[in-house]
């Protein structure tokens, strides 16, 4: 995702990390034993197009069992994949990547017909981009989650001073290339913040780097919330900041207008967002809908399940989205694109 929401006044807490502002050693051994080359399966097109965020380290998450069989939804995005201080790679940098709840949830998803795409950065905590010091040993990092969960999709979160420094944005689209090569098959995001217009100058570097290095991306990814101030509605400034990172992408990459559409994609938030007058409404939603299915996006996907329900008494930003509505309205808008 981009201070990252983990939840409404909460971007500026550790285990925040989606926001623009936007287990024992001998069972990750036994995690990882999958050939690098067989790691990834190819999904069918459009499978992992709808895949919303849940963080199972905030929030009361919710089983995300329960919320397929309540929504249809099939893919999750889980976060966050962060750095345990050195270059390796822990969820939210302290709980191991096998033989804990985080694997256990990964593994009720699967048993329910369901897959899920890591998500690898946020806004808070130590980031792989900065802890590992060359593409190379970033892209070894990568392989451990890929190599952990046979993933099918790898999201790539990049925020703060992981986004905001040239020489880190260059290593970690090297390190894709490198991940991309050694896994076929393997679909790739890259998140980051934005402009109601689209992304900002490093967003459009990190666009740029990626098309000199030849990184064949399958979505460029914003996260369209805590502007600070547009005009209109948030399902209008979505669109306007959409359409901006079409035309960089297409510029960046000389692709043509349907397959810029095609490499771009969204992450929105449900609610109300850290901006204080800020809200996305089940309508804006429908906006972004309307856009995704018109255009063949990559990937629409928002911050988060976790916050898709009504706030009750006590409830806060990272549990509920601040609006009247039904148990997971939000999910239930975004599990209609089929890509």
């Amino acid at each position: 995702m981009a201070a990252a929401l983990a939840g409404l006044s909460c971007l500026l807490l550790p285990l925040l990390g989606h926001l623009p502002k936007a287990y024992a050693a001998a069972d990750e051994a036994a995690g990882a034993h999958d050939s690098p080359a067989t790691s990834a399966t190819a999904a069918a097109p459009g499978a992992m197009a709808a895949a919303p965020y849940e963080y199972l380290g905030w929030g009361d998450p919710q089983r995300p069992a329960d919320v397929m069989a309540a929504t249809g939804v099939k893919w999750f995005t889980l976060a966050f994949v962060l750095s345990d201080g050195t270059c390796n790679p822990k969820w939210d940098g302290d709980r191991p990547l096998n033989g804990g709840p985080d694997r256990a949830a990964i593994d009720s998803i699967r048993a329910a017909g369901g897959d899920v795409v890591v998500s690898v950065g946020g806004w808070s905590g130590d980031k792989l981009g900065e802890k590992c010091t060359s593409a190379a040993a970033l892209a070894g990092a990568y392989q451990k989650v890929i190599d952990a969960y046979r993933l099918k999709a790898l999201d790539i979160d990049i925020e703060d001073t992981e986004f905001s420094r040239a020489a880190v944005r260059q290593r970690v689209v090297d390190a894709l290339k490198i991940v991309r090569n050694t896994n076929p098959g393997l679909v790739t995001y890259v998140t980051m913040g934005t402009t109601p217009t689209g992304p900002d100058a490093a967003g459009k570097d990190l666009i740029g780097r990626g098309a000199a290095a030849g990184l064949d991306n399958d979505g460029w990814v914003v996260m369209p919330f805590d502007f600070g101030g547009h005009t209109g509605t948030m399902g209008a400034a979505t669109v306007g900041a959409l359409d901006g990172l079409k035309s960089a992408v297409k510029s960046a990459y000389g692709y043509s207008d349907d397959a810029a559409y095609r490499h771009i994609g969204v992450s929105s938030m449900n609610g109300k967002t850290d901006e204080p007058d800020e809200t996305v409404t089940t309508k804006d939603f429908r906006t972004i809908l309307g856009y995704a299915q018109q255009h063949h996006i990559a990937r629409f996907a928002f911050w988060s399940v976790n916050r898709d329900r009504s706030c009750g008494s006590g409830s806060d930003g990272d549990t509920c989205s601040g609006v009247s509505q039904s148990p997971y309205e939000f999910t239930k808008i975004v599990v209609q694109y089929k890509g």
